[in-house]
């Protein structure tokens, strides 16, 4: 019987421990945004893991590459990986705004009248993709940017 309990206790230790090493469930990778004024990035899945960053943008992009109970790992614009509850984020989707110079965003997909001017590392909602620009909208402008400008969705993703 010692054997036995031994066993189970092996057996119940793994399963404690499964939550740091534990394979990340499937999914298929996909885009969500900061829920709150703050949120925490974590080096594994669960509140008692060291915080590695604390996000203080709403709206802020992610990219979710697994999920481990309510816990989704997620990666940002700059390849920063880390763990982040679930409570934290959102469906909704954001672009953030990249490069090193101000971009224009204009009135229409292929082009047209200049409406405004995004700044690196603004933040704005997805409206709608095609092959070459995505539809965002901002504080104060709502108008087509290039996707190469942005970062937040998938290279072949497109929807309206």
């Amino acid at each position: 019987m010692k054997r036995l309990v031994v066993f189970l206790s092996l057996i119940a230790g793994a399963a404690l421990a499964a939550p740091a090493d534990a394979p990340p469930g499937n999914i298929k990778p996909h885009y969500v945004s900061q829920r709150g004024n703050e949120a925490f990035l974590r080096e594994g899945p669960s509140y008692q893991h060291k915080v590695l960053w604390v996000y203080r943008h709403r709206g802020y992009p992610f990219l979710v590459t697994a999920s481990f109970d309510v816990w989704r790992r997620v990666q940002t614009a700059d390849g920063t990986v880390g763990w982040m509850s679930a409570t934290m984020l959102s469906d909704q989707r954001t672009v953030l705004v990249t490069g090193k110079d101000r971009v224009q965003v204009h009135a229409k997909e292929d082009g047209g009248k200049v409406v405004g001017l995004a700044d690196p590392g603004a933040i704005a909602s997805l409206r709608t993709c095609t092959a070459d620009a995505c539809r965002i909208k901002g504080e104060a402008v709502d108008g087509w940017i290039p996707r190469s400008r942005i970062w937040g969705v998938t290279p072949d993703e497109t929807f309206k």
